[in-house]
């Protein structure tokens, strides 16, 4: 416990460093801090208002929970506590848990939207300067992130021990009183990342296709109404709603790892006091593995650095090679030192099989989403005969990109279970794919770091392009904006490969936990049910119905800014003459309102529709009279979870990876190819490009957050459906 302690304030300490080194940086002009203050104040306002907003929704939330396991559930034999405690930590663990998520996506956005100016700054002296700016401005993303998150399931699960809550002899309970953290953290996370992602991709298609297809302007040309919103947009989307995002990853996958190692230590309880390896030991592994991934982080970061004309990307390459090494030896620590030098190999292998994993991913997303690569160019070959073959392409690369993923996720799930399974350990499989996933998120630091380093690099290219800076000054932050887009593009991959690892995880960790509360469950989740199937059936249709809200939700704001910046060009014609300014608040406010307003519904669905599932199935199988072939509440709960995160991580990848070869077909056409900017390729290349916007960062990172938070809401009200 004290190790975990030790390192998470440590990942705290070096987030304030990189914090205070980014801040004391020049800011360049008054014409860039012009510009980046309207960035700035849109993006609070903006994150003010939505915070509001969650609060209100989880507030109600808490109050439902309390009162349903407080004065609705019927007390069990095999609850871990009393009614009252049970109901009081679900509770408290759910409000920590959306409190950390709130503040863990705030921070990063607070520092992202003061790292761009200083990036821009950076960027008149050199290339390797603006780098290490933009780096360690999203670096402090990286770092709060998973120190908060081990911190606050540490920070439970010792306050929860050293109150007696479950008795000395029973700390593998404790798991199951802390769920609701994780739960708190993803009903958070989807609301941020569903505000974020409909606010920034509104703005962008606006801008778009105003600016660029009519109006025949740059990208962030300042004559644009729509371009502070659209720069506002990268940070409350990339920066709040991803910290938001990862954020509840960690802590999820945390608690999901640490009741499967309870349930390993039930079933080899003997066979560790011989090796004198204690309860606590191996319910802390997890997190102790998780925190040695924060040191690797630190060093990784520190290791950036780019030499005169070296691709940036290279660099940021090098820098999470490093990071991974350092994590696969942090894995062999732990596990030789937690898990007993009899069984720990294994385990350790599963732990490299995780780190190896997320690399596989980075190159897979790379390949189609790169346009040095054969699956982007064919987008943008195709852009030559119109919009209609340009869109025809990119959905066929999008759905082309499931194949390779999913067989990845594969090869790691059954490897990782083989493993755990031949480890000389009983019931040991589930947990191999457990450490499997710890492995994935071993660099989630660094992988933040990059991630946050996109919005950065893109807001940074903006405020010089904005500010009139001399060409060679865009040419440098242009060479990072494309490096920020890859990264971008390879987190979200790296997003769906944990959340596909997890989900092995979490089902388990389900079914652990229904196994806990009903010993004569058979931990079989049987398809043939007709009560399952239908069940299973609810769980894709969620999938495709959220999905479609989020899309919609983003076609209706961006109508209404793309009607307001036609009506600034026409009722001001000085915009286009340079002799006036536009009028940037009146879009920014759309994008707000639209936003706030549309992020409800979806949310409101995942968590409505997965607690209906179990309840209206559970009512029905006590109306039945509890018939030996029937189906109880959480079996069918456990077909709509598995199935839906199944049709999840398909729709994830085809969204993110199809959206993303799209963006940089366009970007391929801009560097020269068919004619460049302004051809009809061109033109019809940026259709494709608004198409996908919404896919990759609107309804694509949202579903990262829906397939884990399907996993958590079963975990939080697994007993509400016995």
């Amino acid at each position: 416990m004290s190790l975990i302690f030790a390192i998470s304030i440590l990942g705290l300490l070096f987030a304030f460093y990189l914090m205070r080194d980014v801040l004391r940086r020049d800011t360049g002009t008054a014409a860039m801090r012009e510009i980046s203050d309207a960035i700035r104040q849109g993006a609070e306002a903006f994150l003010r208002r939505q915070n509001r907003t969650i609060a209100y929704l989880a507030t109600a939330l808490a109050a439902l929970i309390y009162i349903l396991y407080a004065f609705v559930r019927a007390h069990n034999d095999n609850d871990p506590a009393s009614p009252g405690d049970l109901a009081l930590w679900t509770t408290l663990s759910f409000i920590l848990g959306a409190a950390c998520s709130v503040a863990a996506g705030y921070m990063g956005m607070w520092v992202a939207i003061r790292s761009n100016i200083r990036t821009a700054s950076a960027a008149m002296k050199d290339m390797n300067s603006a780098l290490q700016t933009a780096l360690r401005g999203g670096a402090v993303s990286g770092f709060f992130v998973v120190a908060m998150s081990l911190l606050g399931v540490a920070g439970l699960f010792g306050l929860i021990r050293s109150l007696g809550v479950v008795g000395a002899a029973n700390d593998g309970k404790i798991p199951l009183l802390i769920v609701g953290y994780g739960f708190g953290a993803s009903f958070v996370a989807l609301f941020a990342q569903l505000g974020g992602g409909i606010f920034t991709k509104a703005a962008d298609v606006g801008a778009d296709l105003v600016g660029k297809v009519e109006a025949g302007i740059p990208e962030d040309d300042p004559r644009n109404p729509a371009v502070i919103a659209d720069l506002v947009g990268d940070n409350v989307g990339d920066c709040a709603g991803r910290g938001a995002d990862l954020f509840e990853s960690t802590a999820a996958e945390n608690i999901g790892a640490m009741i499967l190692a309870a349930g390993l230590y039930r079933s080899n309880g003997a066979v560790f006091q011989q090796q004198n390896l204690t309860l606590l030991g191996v319910l802390l592994f997890p997190l102790v593995a998780r925190a040695f991934g924060i040191i690797a982080s630190i060093v990784g970061i520190m290791s950036v650095s780019v030499q005169g004309e070296e691709d940036p990307m290279s660099a940021l390459n090098r820098g999470y090679y490093v990071t991974s090494a350092l994590a696969m030896v942090g894995f062999y620590i732990a596990s030789r030192w937690l898990l007993g030098p009899e069984f720990y190999f294994n385990f350790f292998v599963c732990g490299v099989i995780g780190v190896l994993t997320s690399i596989g991913f980075v190159f897979i997303t790379q390949y189609y989403t790169e346009y040095t690569y054969r699956p982007v160019k064919s987008i943008a070959e195709a852009s030559q005969t119109g919009p209609a073959t340009n869109i025809i392409a990119g959905v066929a690369v999008g759905m082309e990109s499931t194949g390779f993923p999913i067989l990845t996720i594969s090869i790691a799930i059954v490897s990782s279970y083989l493993l755990g399974s031949h480890s000389g350990l009983v019931n040991a499989g589930l947990f191999g794919t457990a450490v499997a996933t710890m492995g994935m998120l071993g660099p989630c630091a660094f992988i933040l770091a990059m991630d946050t380093f996109g919005p950065i690099t893109d807001n940074a290219g903006g405020i010089v392009e904005m500010s009139q800076q001399p060409q060679s000054i865009r040419e440098k932050t242009d060479r990072l904006d494309s490096v920020g887009n890859t990264t971008k593009a390879l987190t979200k991959g790296y997003a769906v490969g944990s959340a596909g690892l997890a989900a092995f995880l979490l089902f388990g960790a389900y079914l652990d936990e229904v196994k806990n509360y009903m010993p004569s469950f058979s931990g079989t989740i049987n398809l043939n049910k007709p009560e399952v199937f239908v069940g299973a059936m609810l769980g894709a249709v969620l999938v495709f119905l959220f999905s479609s809200l989020a899309i919609k939700a983003v076609g209706k704001a961006a109508y209404a800014i793309i009607n307001n910046v036609r009506e600034q060009f026409r009722n001001n014609p000085g915009i286009m003459l340079g002799t006036s300014k536009p009028n940037y608040g009146e879009c920014v406010d759309i994008a707000t309102k639209a936003a706030l307003g549309k992020m409800v519904a979806p949310g409101l669905l995942v968590v409505g529709m997965t607690v209906g599932v179990g309840l209206a199935f559970r009512a029905l199988y006590h109306a039945m009279g509890q018939p030996p072939d029937g189906a109880t509440g959480a079996e069918v709960v456990g077909g709509f979870l598995m199935v839906g995160t199944i049709t999840g991580i398909l729709m994830a990848l085809f969204l993110n990876n199809g959206g993303g070869a799209w963006d940089n077909a366009k970007k391929y056409i801009e560097t020269g190819a068919y004619g460049g900017k302004r051809s009809d390729p061109h033109k019809a290349a940026v259709v494709g490009d608004t198409v996908g916007d919404p896919f990759k960062d609107t309804a694509g990172p949202s579903l990262h957050v829906l397939i884990k938070l399907l996993s958590t809401i079963t975990l939080v009200m697994a007993p509400l459906f016995l």
